[in-house]
């Protein structure tokens, strides 16, 4: 998709166009989903340093309430830790 270097506004408009989830680590989604609301939804990964194996074991082991989340119409913003 070409938006590994892209900047927050750019990655943002795209998830938004696309109908598609922020999962980020960057507390600035977070931020900018309470201002700007959704689309798009953002989960927000509250984890220090660690490996993306262990961010999919964490995705994994939430995944029904991924789910349950992806299909809350009134719901903008999911925790993770």
């Amino acid at each position: 998709m070409g938006l590994a270097h892209a900047d927050d506004d750019t990655v943002w408009s795209y998830a938004k166009d696309q109908g598609l989830v922020i999962v980020s680590k960057d507390s600035d989604f977070h931020q900018r989903s309470f201002v700007l609301g959704f689309p798009p939804k953002v989960i927000w990964i509250r984890r220090g340093n660690c490996t993306t194996s262990e961010i999919a074991i964490l995705l994994q082991t939430h995944q029904s309430d991924l789910l349950v989340f992806a299909c809350d119409t009134e719901a903008a913003f999911l925790e993770l830790g």
